[in-house]
């Protein structure tokens, strides 16, 4: 059985974790509870960064679950902390959402995987997409969405010279 142990001065200068949560997540009410945005398809490095960050805003996961396609191999075990994250991969699940579990197993989300090779805006729009109510339960149609919508637009600015 394999494990990987991280603590804080593991993870990688603590770049900011790219995931969005909703408040009720956990309340199946939604076809996404929130995204996650990670940079490599390495979970050994990616769900230890995930957990750690996850833990910072008071949700303690304790099962990380995962489709086996898309992902390099990935430890049984996680430590974050001291605390052991149980992790599963399964080739029945949609490669587009991973499913994490907390509270004993009572509370679940299953959150939409932005690929980590996906442009940054159409990224940081998922994100953002992923908590609102109402998506279509296809992880590519709403990633297809953050895609849609037109490229931001910068103002000209009036710019005087003082002569």
């Amino acid at each position: 059985m394999t494990q990987a142990v991280w603590g804080p001065e593991g993870f990688r200068g603590g770049i900011d974790v790219r995931v969005s949560l909703r408040a009720d997540a956990g309340s199946g009410e939604n076809a996404f509870d929130g995204a996650w945005y990670p940079r490599s398809r390495d979970l050994a490095v990616e769900v230890p960064e995930l957990v750690a960050a996850l833990d910072r805003r008071g949700v303690r996961i304790e099962r990380f679950t995962h489709p086996l396609d898309g992902w390099q191999p990935a430890p049984r075990k996680v430590v974050v902390d001291g605390r052991v994250v149980r992790t599963g991969g399964f080739r029945s699940m949609d490669p587009g959402v991973v499913c994490l579990s907390w509270a004993g197993g009572n509370r679940r989300a299953d959150l939409l995987v932005v690929p980590p090779e996906t442009d940054v805006i159409t990224g940081v729009r998922a994100l953002r997409l992923c908590t609102r109510r109402g998506l279509p339960r296809s992880p590519q149609m709403v990633l297809a969405a953050a895609r849609s919508q037109p490229l931001p637009q910068v103002p000209a600015v009036q710019v005087s010279r003082a002569g």
